[in-house]
């Protein structure tokens, strides 16, 4: 099968991006495009949604507060086994801004996000988004036995999508989106990787959220944390002892790293070194308070990140401390709710997201196994399968941006320090690697100065996966915050770097009350372009930004690589 996959990857790459439509010479009505001819695919619906709400089809709840808008539903056929289902939604009424945004999708996909669709069209933008091929409901079984739908969701889906939405906007308004944008988190971040590297000339600036670029690793990684908590029962760490990791963390480093004392979460956990030895039981001591032997093992491991045993070699970053109790960290993606619930195999049981996803993934895609059983997983052979198979369709790890950057598209990255579900560890490996390639050979000052004139990198303090967590975590990141400026805001500063040259120096986020922004601010953080950080100035309130200043940070020597 992996050979099979591998053809299909190099076969396909290139077949939708030879497509070129032609535009019409005047606008269509929005009714009228369901007769509009699509390569290998068919308009299922064209109508005018005009009564302010939507409801998704097979949901009965509605989206409210919606601009009048056209949406188009399509579906796409490439090949005889592919079924890729997309909308793109045009604001109508003159709320129009001329500009397209396409939508990533999470997890393993398998809908159509319209709650995305929603966000943009109130913004003004023509917005896209797909399924990916599936229509599992976010498993992963769609990709057994289907190595064309494996390449769907790999990359084909996501070219279909563009140029489809591309040529319905044309038809509709008369011409193209004068600007093009994608914005995704999580598999959405890999997918908005996925098209700087393969389909750079298709969009003038992406937005990429905690990318879960490297599939194949980062869940190996899923499978050692696995194995670290369930191989041994005395292993597992349940939730109930997690604040004894998180409160020993801060009380090591809290204030240490450009951050506040009283901060629930480290500003810079790299100058963190924790070492979970340290809250290891001493004879005597009430086990509700500490970590037994075995749990110290599973927690170095967790924080370690898995490495080749042959080679030492590492194969995706460990994770870091200070925030594992936040219920949206450890407790959802690495431990679950107990032990039993983790090897129940059950979601609706609590089982960790972690072992979910890392389970389906070999069983489903690598090995086209439904009976893989994580406790076999060999962390030599059956890496390299999987980067010699499906990885070479799924990952999106190219470091060379340099034809993106030539047609002077421009990126912001960001990713949350206290995420658990991808280590943010890799987001920061993946720039220096891309740092590496586009820079030039001939500059010796500023190591970073040439990526930086296109591709941004934000690290997030406290912030959980793509969203939430005890840091600040409102920037434009999400569909709750209300849109300030293109300092607060992801795509408005997007906006202003594409449009007008102006690059974002800072960004501010914010922590709302009770992270409902109706409830005001708690505070405020400037996040900092990498490899600067914020570094707390040491007088006035510590919930305003202004007392914060970014500044370069040493070079972090990080022993677990």
């Amino acid at each position: 099968m992996n050979g099979c996959v591998k053809a299909l990857a190099l076969s396909t790459v290139s077949v939708t991006a030879m497509i070129v439509f032609a535009t019409p010479s005047s606008a269509a009505t929005c009714a009228s495009l369901a007769g509009l001819a699509l390569p290998h695919a068919t308009v299922t619906a064209a109508q005018s949604v005009i009564g302010g709400s939507f409801t998704p089809p097979g949901t009965t709840t509605a989206i409210t507060g919606l601009p009048p808008f056209c949406r188009v539903a399509v579906t796409s056929t490439p090949t005889s086994d592919s079924l890729i289902k997309l909308e793109v939604w045009i604001p109508t009424g003159g709320g129009f801004n001329g500009k397209y945004e396409q939508l990533g999708c999470g997890g393993f996909c398998g809908s159509i996000g319209y709650n995305a669709l929603a966000t943009a069209i109130k913004r003004g933008y023509a917005g896209a988004a797909t399924d990916d091929g599936s229509q599992a409901g976010g498993l992963g079984t769609f990709a057994l036995g289907h190595p064309e739908k494996i390449v769907d969701f790999g990359y084909r889906a996501l070219k279909e999508t563009t140029d489809k939405a591309k040529a319905i906007i044309g038809a509709f308004t008369g011409h193209g989106p004068r600007r093009s944008y994608f914005a995704g988190c999580s598999d959405g971040g890999r997918e908005a990787l996925m098209e700087a590297q393969r389909y750079p000339d298709d969009f003038d600036g992406i937005i990429v959220g905690s990318p879960a670029n490297a599939w194949t690793h980062l869940f190996s990684g899923f499978i050692w944390n696995e194995q670290a908590l369930l191989d041994n029962p005395a292993s597992y760490i349940p939730p109930a002892l997690l604040p004894v990791l998180s409160n020993a963390a801060r009380a090591q480093c809290a204030a240490q790293d450009g951050g506040v004392a009283s901060d629930k979460f480290l500003n810079d956990p790299r100058d963190c070194n924790f070492d979970p030895r340290q809250v290891q039981c001493k004879a005597g001591q009430d086990p509700s308070t500490c970590l037994s032997a075995a749990q110290v093992t599973a927690a170095r491991k967790i924080y370690s990140g898995p490495h080749d045993p042959h080679t030492g070699k590492l194969i995706f970053p460990g994770y870091e401390p200070g925030t594992e109790a936040n219920p949206l960290n450890w407790p959802l993606w690495i431990v679950g709710a107990s032990r039993a619930a983790d090897l129940s195999n059950s979601l609706a049981q609590g089982q960790a997201l972690q072992q979910f996803f890392g389970n389906s993934f070999f069983a489903d895609f690598v090995f086209q196994n439904p009976n893989f059983n994580f406790r076999t997983f060999n962390f030599t052979k059956d890496v390299d399968t999987a980067d010699d198979g499906v990885g070479q369709i799924v990952n999106s790890t190219n470091p060379d941006l340099r034809p993106f950057k030539r047609h002077g598209g421009k990126i912001i990255h960001y990713v949350g320090w206290a995420d658990s579900a991808i280590a943010p560890a890799n987001s920061i490996n993946y720039y220096n690697e891309v740092t590496d390639v586009v820079r030039d050979a001939g500059d010796h000052g500023d190591r970073f100065e040439d990526t930086k004139d296109f591709y941004r990198l934000f690290m997030v303090p406290g912030m959980a996966h793509c969203g939430g967590g005890d840091g600040p975590n409102a920037f434009g990141n999400g569909a709750d915050a209300p849109v300030v400026d293109a300092r607060h805001d992801l795509l408005k500063a997007l906006n202003l770097w594409v449009e007008e040259g102006v690059a974002p120096a800072k960004i501010i986020a914010t922590k709302y009350i009770n992270d409902r922004p109706a409830s005001g601010v708690a505070f405020q953080r400037p996040l900092c372009p990498y490899p600067q950080t914020a570094r707390y100035k040491g007088t006035g309130t510590t919930t305003d930004e202004d007392n914060f200043t970014c500044v370069r940070d040493e070079r972090d020597d990080d022993p677990r690589n």
